[in-house]
């Protein structure tokens, strides 16, 4: 339970942050916005780090597999995607768009057993459900 109301929370923040950087980016500028998020991101890493333990930075060079060491370079370029898709659709339908992207991609990922995520069998089901997204995607666009 705690685990479903915590991505809840995951993507209602997303939304909520998305429409922030995408007003940011209108006042200031693409690049502007997104250094900002991620600063801003740093300092309040910084001081959580401070106050909940301070484990070694040192062990960042101990992971085995570099490559993972590369998500606040994709952070940046998330923060950057959200902020033009949210000002070009709106935030309903880029939200819609991004979650069926996460999916399909995360189902790509298990279903090849890639980046170390344990490979699991392809499931009918799960195809279903990302068809009935893109459905509702569909519907939710459709002007008469």
């Amino acid at each position: 339970m705690w685990g479903i109301l915590i991505a809840l929370l995951s993507g209602a923040l997303m939304s909520v942050q998305g429409v922030f950087n995408t007003e940011v980016t209108k006042q200031t500028s693409l690049w502007v916005s997104t250094g900002w998020v991620q600063f801003s991101a740093f300092l309040v890493c910084i001081l959580a780090w401070l106050f909940t333990g301070r484990e070694s930075i040192g062990t960042l060079w101990q992971v085995d597999n570099k490559y993972t060491l590369l998500g606040g370079v994709i952070g940046a370029f998330i923060t950057v995607t959200v902020i033009q898709s949210m000002g070009s659709l709106g935030p309903a339908k880029a939200a819609m768009l991004i979650v069926v992207s996460q999916l399909a991609v995360a189902y790509l990922i298990e279903l090849f057993g890639m980046f170390g995520v344990d490979k699991q069998p392809f499931e009918w089901r799960k195809i279903l459900g990302m068809a009935v997204s893109i459905i509702g995607i569909i519907i939710f666009k459709w002007q008469k």
